[in-house]
């Protein structure tokens, strides 16, 4: 398996004055965030985290060269990874894969047709979601991460099976008829 990047949280600004910042933590225990090793941002900067707290469901970090409340401020929207390989190895029991484990994966309908790739997964507070670009088009549509609706999951093969609800496509659909009216 490839070795890359995975999200583990995004800076949500300062915390005091001495240079704390409140991460949205993506990790399943946020005050995990820290123990995976150093984190990396977006552009290469590379900090080693201390865990110091929780405050309203955000992890209080200490970055290394980070010591005021400015600096720490100026991260605020910084996303932070680490690598794949940082990631603990999952337990047969558990779902064998992580979420970053699927971007990529190709989509399939339940009857077999592709419908596209997955290219994020996404948790705007109601649950997860896979969106999915669709083939053939630039468009992308969301789904919901659920087993009703996403039954089959295998990285190893590279896939995903989606059962959408009734009207979940239905403006996919109705772009590839303009489409084709227009052609």
């Amino acid at each position: 398996m490839r070795d890359t990047r995975v999200l583990l949280g995004v800076v949500e600004g300062a915390h005091g004055v001495q240079g704390l910042v409140k991460v949205r933590s993506f990790a399943q225990d946020p005050a995990a965030i820290a123990s995976y090793g150093p984190l990396e941002s977006g552009d290469g900067r590379v900090f080693k985290a201390r865990f110091k707290g929780m405050a309203r469901g955000n992890a209080l970090l200490s970055l290394s060269g980070i010591a005021d409340r400015d600096q720490a401020q100026a991260l605020r929207g910084t996303e932070l990874f680490v690598p794949r390989s940082a990631l603990p190895v999952l337990d047969e029991e558990e779902e064998g894969f992580y979420h970053a484990d699927l971007i990529g994966l190709e989509a399939r309908l339940l009857e077999g047709p592709v419908l596209g790739a997955v290219v994020n997964v996404a948790d705007f507070g109601a649950g997860d979601l896979l969106e999915v670009r669709l083939t053939g088009q630039g468009r992308k549509v969301l789904i919901p991460f659920t087993k009703a609706v996403v039954p089959v999951v295998d990285v190893a093969q590279g896939f995903v099976v989606v059962d959408p609800p009734l009207g979940l496509l239905d403006e996919a659909k109705k772009s590839d008829l303009d489409e084709e009216k227009e052609a």
